[in-house]
């Protein structure tokens, strides 16, 4: 029998974390006490711990003032698997948000909705609200498995689908925290109603034999210590990756034999893209097939995988922690071994599948059944009303009137489900009026297929912005493609404000990770089918000098792509180093102005600008480079020095003018040389 106790990997002590999971008696306290206590916060160790329950204690970094109590707030977040939404719970959500949050729900990458702004004596009465309408929070965040992905699209005439529902909520069924604790906190002890246990799920929970599960613990799958971090699973289908399958710690892929039966699944393992900056021992890591189970294992290959990271992951270093390290330091071949220990026997080969493709689903569509579905694009996740945009009113009547289910996809969006054809043309009538957009065409593709994850002014990591400027930054994006012929082009863009990369900015075309104030990593070459990672190609970019970083890269795409070749593969074929070359002699076609509002390129760059590396903040603060033009293929710089308050008075005038200082500088000296004729 394979062990079930955690395994220290080294003899360093477990991480803080750890010993408050032990004591906090399976996630009661001291969450249980301090619920009680009149204050507008919890204390640290609570806060670990009411993760577990779905809910990140924040504040408003916007109305931070030195000397003062922060503005506490919390985030909900709720556990939908698969993404589905009943319309009593999305009703009841809708209406918490006004009455206890902040006006929005959030869409979250992993098919849930967040509410944001509730305060800290009003959560027990969102929690309740919640569990009451059919949704949970309990696993949404914390040290075990989160909301189980799966395709959204509602095709009720196509088998794998309905398997790929089935097999998601069941498997979220069987890693769900059996805990007394989350009743008992928040509905004082009262069950919720909810639909009986599938009875394979209840007895592959309690089945043992092979070191998976604990007899004596009150969780029997996860004991004492839970998990070492989150973990995450999705259930897909051939050639589907709507669900970003690479980026998970466990995907299972429905395998169908000729007439549609569930046959069993092809098993993923080790995806992750969380990381930290300057860390080198961190990283994005792609998920590797391990196996193919047949269907009645899939349950029992779920918690040998579980098992695996549960006895074996890091719990000294948190950082270490995730499953995709136990796997790159072990090898995929010493973890396919350990898990197959678990199972308790032979794993069987890996199927052959398809290519995988990303699909969003939007616009009008058929369900199979008669029935129709519309999907809806929102801007980074967020439904709110704001001037003659009210998305958040639109759903809620639409909700309301037609009773409809809803379905979060992994991108951020909504599907309305169930239509009755004969609704189709009033359900557009109250969209139209609205002002919500459903005509795809009317939607620029790069905003279509663009994320962003909330960062400021919530989130704790972040170091910068992401929800408030990617707007911008597509804008400018769409303005620069436009400039230099490429119409007609998009990509995959993710924006995160921090290096977690909720926003999966990883696995896209064109990623910006935040890596200080108003600057971002720069990210190349992942797949339009979010199938390979992206790869860093800046260490710093300020945001006021996109264009001028951009433009070369985007000509060059231009210029040397082959047919149909996407912008991530093409960045890929043609490497780094190629597109650091094209970019060093790239000579942009400046118009002579005097004006400061000429939007013609410089050729004066700030040397933060023209190096792929950070500086120190003296030579950031204090270096000029100008470009010697005298070749139509060459480019020197030279070096000039600028005082700081010279330099602060170009940044800040860049900033108002949206230009980047390269473009400011220009200008000034144009002028001042043409004076001077």
């Amino acid at each position: 029998m394979v062990k079930s106790t955690p395994s220290p990997i080294t003899n360093r002590k477990p991480s803080k974390v750890e010993t408050l999971k032990e004591n906090s008696n399976f996630l009661r306290e001291p969450v249980a006490t301090e619920i009680q206590e009149d204050t507008t916060h919890f204390s640290e160790n609570a806060v670990q711990i009411l993760k577990f329950h779905g809910s990140y204690q924040q504040d408003n970094r916007d109305n931070r003032v030195k000397g003062q109590e922060k503005d506490y707030q919390f985030m909900l977040r709720t556990r939908n698997p698969g993404g589905f939404v009943p319309p009593e719970l999305y009703l009841a959500l809708d209406t918490l948000a006004d009455e206890y949050g902040n006006h929005t729900l959030r869409a979250t990458t992993r098919q849930g909705f967040q509410l944001h702004g509730i305060l800290k004596k009003n959560l027990k009465a969102a929690i309740a609200t919640i569990i009451k309408n059919m949704g949970s929070t309990l696993g949404a965040c914390g040290d075990l498995n989160r909301n189980v992905m799966a395709p959204p699209a509602p095709f009720k005439n196509k088998s794998e689908y309905q398997y790929a529902w089935e097999y998601a909520n069941n498997v979220a069924e069987l890693l769900t925290p059996q805990t007394g604790a989350y009743y008992e906190i928040w509905l004082d002890g009262e069950m919720a109603i909810t639909a009986e246990e599938n009875p394979e799920v209840k007895a592959a929970r309690q089945q043992n034999g092979t070191g998976t599960i604990f007899h004596d613990k009150e969780e029997p799958i996860y004991g004492t210590y839970y998990m070492p971090r989150k973990f995450k699973v999705s259930v897909t289908v051939p050639g589907d990756n709507s669900i970003d399958l690479y980026s998970q710690d466990l995907s299972l892929v429905v395998m169908t034999n000729d007439k549609g039966e569930l046959e069993g699944f092809n098993v993923f393992a080790g995806g992750g893209l969380g990381r930290t900056h300057n860390k080198e021992e961190t990283f994005a890591r792609l998920a590797d097939p391990i196996c193919y189970v047949e269907k009645d294992d899939v349950y029992n290959i779920v918690k040998a995988i579980v098992a695996t990271q549960r006895d074996y992951g890091d719990r000294t270093d948190r950082r270490h922690a995730r499953l995709k390290y136990l796997i790159h330091d072990w090898g995929v071949d010493k973890f396919r071994s350990m898990v197959e220990k678990y199972f308790g026997k032979p794993l069987e080969p890996y199927k052959p599948l398809p290519e995988f493709k990303y699909q969003d689903f939007l616009g009008w569509n058929e369900q199979g059944d008669g029935k129709l579905f519309l999907g809806l694009s929102i801007d980074n996740g967020r439904v709110k009303d704001e001037g003659n945009f009210k998305l958040k009113t639109a759903l809620r009547e639409i909700v309301e009137k037609y009773n409809l289910p809803i379905h979060l996809t992994p991108h951020q969006n909504v599907l309305l489900c169930e239509i009755e054809p004969s609704d189709k043309q009033d359900i557009q009538k109250i969209l139209d009026g609205y002002g919500v957009v459903s005509d795809l065409e009317k939607i620029d593709p790069i905003v279509r297929y663009s994320m962003a994850c909330p960062a400021l002014p919530t989130c704790g990591l972040a170091v910068t912005e992401s929800e408030r400027v990617i707007p911008e930054i597509l804008e400018r994006i769409r303005t620069l493609l436009d400039k230099v012929g490429l119409q007609e082009e998009h990509f995959v863009v993710r924006m995160t404000g921090c290096p977690n990369g909720c926003a999966r900015p990883y696995m896209a075309e064109l990623g910006f990770v935040g890596s200080a104030p108003e600057a971002y990593q720069l990210w190349l070459g992942g797949s339009p089918n979010q199938t390979r990672l992206a790869l860093p190609y800046m260490e710093r970019l300020n945001v006021n000098d996109l264009e001028t970083q951009l433009e070369p890269i985007f000509v060059y795409f231009k210029e040397s792509r082959k047919p149909e070749e996407s912008f991530g593969d093409f960045c890929d074929r043609i490497g780094f180093n190629a597109i650091r070359e094209f970019a060093a002699k790239y000579e942009t076609q400046t118009v002579a102005s005097s004006k400061i509002t000429d939007d013609s390129d410089g050729l004066v760059e700030t040397m933060a600008d023209s190096t792929t590396t950070p500086l120190t903040e003296e030579s950031e603060r204090q270096e000029v480079a100008i470009a010697n033009t005298t070749t139509a293929n060459s480019r020197s710089r030279h070096r000039i020095s600028l005082n700081d308050d010279v330099y602060t008075q170009v940044k800040q005038l860049a900033q108002s003018q949206g230009k980047s200082m390269t473009q400011i500088i220009n200008a000034v000296l144009g002028e001042y040389l043409k004076n001077l004729e």
